[in-house]
């Protein structure tokens, strides 16, 4: 994006690159305390964060963040209903520096929690970092991607495919199986 804003997009996936299960629910399974407590550091430090309209983060400071809710129901930007620091955001009508700068975001971290065709916008916009944590004993057969793109790739075919390279894994729960892997473009 530009060098005073940085974009990093945060998820946690099944082994099989699924968000949440047929019916939009995260799982349990899904729930990490490593990896919600690196998501909520994230969010912490972030100046705007961006979701589609059934992504929500459910943290107690939620509504309190400046934040993009991206909707294809509207032209460009429209002051969201019921959120006061946020804007609903059409990328067809607006681009991303001016809905940032329709929030007063200049400079900071964007944090980008998704969805699928969320994410998959910004693989174009150009992510800073991508966090992709992975629970390798949850499998969720016909659920929802992380990407479009998924399962016909997977998750790391499919940041490898927009320029992105893994940095080291770590280790969230061993008995969950659950890790973390830092992607950034080769320059980062």
């Amino acid at each position: 994006m530009s060098q005073r804003i940085r974009v990093e997009g945060y998820a946690v996936v099944s082994a099989d690159g699924m968000l949440a299960d047929h019916s939009g629910k995260m799982p349990d399974s899904l729930k990490i305390d490593a990896d919600a407590q690196f998501f909520t550091e994230g969010l912490e430090r972030a100046a705007l964060v961006v979701h589609g309209r059934n992504s929500h983060e459910q943290q107690q400071s939620s509504d309190r963040r400046r934040r993009l809710i991206l909707s294809r129901r509207i032209a460009d930007l429209a002051t969201h209903p019921s959120i006061p620091l946020a804007k609903l955001w059409n990328p067809a009508g607006a681009s991303f520096a001016e809905a940032c700068r329709a929030l007063g975001v200049t400079e900071g971290m964007v944090a980008v929690t998704g969805g699928a065709e969320v994410f998959r916008l910004f693989l174009d916009i150009g992510f800073d970092a991508f966090h992709l944590s992975r629970v390798g004993k949850v499998r969720l057969p016909g659920g929802r991607p992380v990407f479009p793109e998924v399962p016909r790739l997977t998750p790391d075919q499919v940041l490898a495919e927009h320029g992105l390279r893994p940095g080291a894994a770590r280790i969230l729960d061993a008995e969950a199986d659950a890790t973390l892997v830092t992607w950034t473009p080769p320059q980062a």
